[in-house]
């Protein structure tokens, strides 16, 4: 009942994401007025849009935790989100800090065959509580596709990609957690609301 309720909550959080978007895309074309200001203003939202992680990107400075992954491939961990439906929410960015483009390594999916068939994932993250000492697995909704950022490909030199995972949410008294991706270093997080 979980995954239902997170798949409609989810769905709902791309179409206001995609509302968003269009709105400020209309704004950003919008006709060109006797007033001079105009192109001014689309230019600011242009600016406005390109930055609109600015938000994250504020978190990005200190980073809740910064994994490490191979040739200059970072994973930045900016939130570690409980939600009202039982679900943890890990939001961060790829960066890639290398001189040259990247792939993001297909490792990054796991290798559980349900998982494998959805094609590209952080669905290989896994989360420990090393206190209640548990594992807590991605999750995935009543089709098995992981609730993750997917279609990775390749990442760009200075380029950073925002990425998000979610698991079901450990115990309030774990606010101390571990977050394991493949092909990178662990870091610990520390758990909000």
């Amino acid at each position: 009942m979980s995954m239902r309720f997170t798949e409609r909550a989810r769905r709902r959080m791309v179409a206001l994401t995609l509302a968003a978007g269009l709105a400020l895309g209309t704004a950003g074309c919008g006709g060109g007025g006797d007033d001079g200001k105009q192109p001014d203003t689309s230019a600011s939202a242009s600016k406005d849009r390109g930055s609109a992680p600015s938000a994250q990107e504020g978190k990005s400075e200190t980073p809740l935790a910064e994994l490490k992954g191979k040739d200059g491939l970072l994973l930045q961990i900016t939130s570690a989100q409980r939600d009202t439906g039982g679900f943890l929410t890990v939001n961060g960015q790829f960066k890639n800090d290398a001189s040259g483009s990247l792939v993001l390594p297909a490792a990054l999916r796991g290798d559980e065959t349900e998982i494998l068939k959805h094609g590209t994932s952080l669905g290989g993250a896994t989360l420990v509580d090393s206190k209640g000492k548990k594992r807590y697995y991605v999750l995935r909704d009543t089709d098995g596709r992981p609730l993750t950022t997917t279609g990775l490909t390749t990442i760009e030199s200075g380029q950073t990609i925002p990425v998000f995972i979610q698991f079901p949410t450990p115990p309030a008294s774990a606010t101390d957690v571990t977050l394991q991706v493949p092909t990178f270093s662990s870091g610990t997080i520390k758990i909000s609301g």
